[in-house]
């Protein structure tokens, strides 16, 4: 499943990240990466940008980036 389908609450842990993607250092610069767990926070009433709790930040970024980066929901 990508990270733009889950839904606030629930807890994924990534599987990969699209290198392609121009965000992609970045994203891997802010924790983004492979066996990290990631909670969904908030979704912004237009559906963009959504909020993610990563290692205890809080990040912002958009769907379709979000739709690029693979994860396994994981229920704790």
């Amino acid at each position: 499943m990508m990270l733009d389908v889950i839904k606030k609450g629930e807890i994924c842990k990534i599987l990969f990240i699209d290198p392609e993607m121009e965000v992609g250092q970045k994203l891997f610069d802010m924790g983004f990466v492979p066996g990290t767990k990631v909670k969904m926070v908030r979704n912004a009433p237009l559906k963009d940008p959504i909020k993610f709790m990563v290692r205890g930040y809080l990040i912002s970024m958009r769907r379709n980036e979000a739709s690029r980066i693979e994860v396994d929901k994981i229920n704790e």
